[in-house]
């Protein structure tokens, strides 16, 4: 299992910020607002969602170490969940056609209605999801819902950025090898 400290090494030199922040926001210090298992199961659900296979494996087993079962099958759900339905709202949002908003979505959609941990965790998880996916209306809507259970704007705020910092490093870990890659050796 590679440690967080690995897999900043592990980027190139033209991702040094991304070093730095992911350093950062997995830590209270670093998301004011989240309690340490509230961040780690944003992070968890944004490296799913970032759709690199080796990444989320050693954020999974990072952390594990900070969830309970419940949290980890919540995480995974998000992401599942939430990349269908992202695509379908985004879809309802981009035609501009209300009478689609009318029909019935006949997607199953349990998951959200029973996730398995307090309904705010799971907010922050599909709203983390939300944002890496691009759906506005999913963003908004669970930016209420969040606002509704009492979180506050940094908080919020806080599991967008790990959201983002996730994302981020994903993508440039698949980029660049790993290991500084093709990337930074076509940089040298």
């Amino acid at each position: 299992m590679r440690t967080l400290e690995t897999i900043r090494e592990s980027l190139p030199a033209y991702a040094r910020d991304l070093q730095l922040n992911l350093g950062s926001v997995l830590t209270p210090a670093g998301a004011p607002g989240l309690s340490e298992r509230q961040i780690w199961a944003v992070a968890l659900a944004a490296a799913l969602a970032s759709r690199n296979p080796a990444f989320a494996r050693d954020v999974g087993a990072l952390a594990a170490t900070h969830l309970d079962a419940a949290h980890v099958t919540a995480a995974h759900s998000a992401a599942a969940i939430m990349g269908m339905n992202n695509v379908y709202y985004r879809f309802l949002h981009l035609v501009e056609d209300p009478e689609y908003a009318k029909l019935p979505a006949r997607l199953r959609m349990n998951a959200l209605g029973s996730p398995g941990i307090a309904r705010a965790d799971f907010e922050l998880l599909a709203l983390a999801v939300s944002a890496i996916n691009g759906c506005g209306s999913c963003v908004a809507s669970h930016e209420r819902q969040l606002r509704q259970h009492g979180l506050e704007r940094e908080a919020i705020q806080s599991a967008v950025r790990i959201a983002a910092t996730v994302h981020a490093v994903a993508r440039v870990l698949e980029t660049s090898g790993g290991e500084g890659g093709l990337a930074e050796t076509r940089a040298a």
